[in-house]
């Protein structure tokens, strides 16, 4: 037996519309599902990205027992090295800052930038952890 990938992964955001927006109009990814004031999700390629409001989902469901986080979080979304010029520039047009651009030792590069939430969000190519497929 072993792991094979990571299906989701989720983020806490408090102001859920702001991340719709944000996620579905700068960051492209298809919605899922939504449910006021609780959730978003989104696909991402072959995995989900959950989107909660922590003060709903620390309260004990009738399903899913209780979690949830407070601060910021990080999340890599993986792109071919090719297209992170057209990135950088796709962010830059839509008043997302960049807080930095990492040449890595093996060849891959990142973009930081934040969500509305204030989430460290990086963008990656393959060559940041040596798996991928563009490289």
């Amino acid at each position: 037996m072993k792991l094979n990938r990571i299906l989701e992964t989720c983020l806490y955001v408090r102001d859920l519309d702001a991340a719709f927006q944000f996620y579905q109009d700068v960051l492209g990814l298809e919605l899922f599902s939504k449910m006021d004031n609780r959730h978003v999700f989104f696909r991402c390629g072959n995995a989900m990205l959950l989107l909660f409001n922590p003060d709903i989902t620390m309260e004990a469901g009738k399903d899913v027992p209780p979690h949830g986080a407070y601060g910021e979080g990080h999340v890599a979304f993986y792109v071919e090295k090719a297209e992170m010029e057209k990135w950088r520039r796709h962010l830059l047009e839509h008043s997302v800052e960049i807080e930095a651009e990492i040449a890595w030792p093996n060849g891959g590069e990142s973009i930081y930038f934040r969500d509305p939430a204030g989430n460290s969000l990086e963008l990656a190519s393959s060559g940041t952890w040596g798996i991928g497929n563009d490289e």
